[in-house]
């Protein structure tokens, strides 16, 4: 037995961080980072600091959000990518965790194989919405009308290239037998921004960023991406019902770790995650901001991101997109 304890002490000893951890060694240790891969005042940015305030206090530690917008939100998720502290983790979405590898010529990580699907965080669907300003269209048969009538063309804005939001649209656009200008922005504060303020004509992603907007009267929304959407959106008609069928999607998002993270780390993580959106509070902000809890284990989170790769794999190339 006491072989069998130095054995264990000077394995111990070997062992990284990281795997100590896993060994039974409290987690976290210290401040632990979330990295934003958009800015301040998006759906991803609120999402991050609702659950910042309720882990710290279960975790013991400061819980730091640091957004790192650009590239599609790849520059963020490469951060979390490639952290050895073992206190880093990162808002996935859509964009830089499914469809990069399909529409960028080069991906600085591998998604697969450098990140690890720790918990979902919510879902929810793209929203078309226009210029209250700019657009009459009170219907999306009516804008579909308006935006063929227009000789001079139209714009859209997006949270970024290669977004859900621009797929959607793009998707859209096939499908309605449309063209259109792609205005991307560096997230959906300022995407919305140009909405509201005339400067493109409409866009399709999420409701948080929107609302305020569509409160003063400055933006109109006409249609949800699906079928699952929260209370607050209800009255919004989907997509299908519209005629549209194959405009689904989901703008989800989740937080994921480093590869080679234990996995009793992870289920920490999961764990914690998870409670928190229970937490009545919390469902009440994210139901009031169009968004959508899921939670789940990091294997449900798993295959919502193969299902999305496999689905909009042959989208991505039925449409042409192809980015530097």
């Amino acid at each position: 037995m006491h072989r069998r304890l130095l054995l264990g002490t000077a394995v111990c000893a070997a062992l990284s961080p990281l795997t100590a951890t896993a060994q039974g060694v409290a987690w976290p240790t210290k401040a632990v980072r979330v990295v934003v891969p958009a800015p301040a005042g998006s759906s991803l940015d609120i999402i991050a600091r609702l659950l910042a305030d309720k882990l710290k206090d279960r975790w013991g530690q400061p819980v730091v959000v640091e957004n790192k917008a650009g590239a599609g939100g790849m520059l963020g998720v490469d951060v979390a990518a490639k952290a050895t502290d073992g206190h880093t983790l990162a808002v996935g979405f859509n964009g830089p965790v499914a469809y990069a590898p399909f529409l960028y010529k080069k991906v600085p990580y591998d998604p697969v194989k450098d990140l690890v699907p720790v918990v979902m965080t919510t879902s929810q669907p793209n929203v078309l919405a226009v210029s209250t300003d700019k657009v009459p269209a009170q219907d999306v048969k009516a804008f579909i009308a308006w935006a063929k009538a227009q000789p001079q063309g139209w714009s859209y804005s997006s949270l970024g290239v290669g977004s859900s939001a621009h797929l959607t649209m793009e998707l859209f656009l096939a499908e309605a037998g449309l063209t259109a200008t792609h205005i991307p922005f560096n997230g959906s504060p300022p995407s919305a921004m140009a909405v509201a303020q005339g400067e493109t004509q409409a866009t399709f992603m999420v409701a948080p960023a929107m609302l305020a907007h569509v409160r003063n009267g400055k933006v109109r929304l006409l249609a949800v991406s699906s079928s699952q959407h929260p209370e607050s959106l209800r009255e919004l008609p989907t997509m299908a019902a519209m005629g549209y069928p194959k405009v689904e999607s989901l703008a989800w998002n989740g937080l994921l770790m480093p590869a080679g993270t234990p996995d009793a780390v992870v289920q920490k993580v999961n764990a914690d995650v998870n409670a928190a959106l229970q937490d009545p509070a919390v469902r009440a902000t994210m139901n009031a901001q169009g968004l959508s809890p899921v939670g789940g284990s990091p294997a449900d989170f798993k295959r919502v991101i193969e299902a999305e790769r496999e689905r909009w794999a042959p989208v991505i190339k039925r449409l042409g997109l192809a980015l530097d």
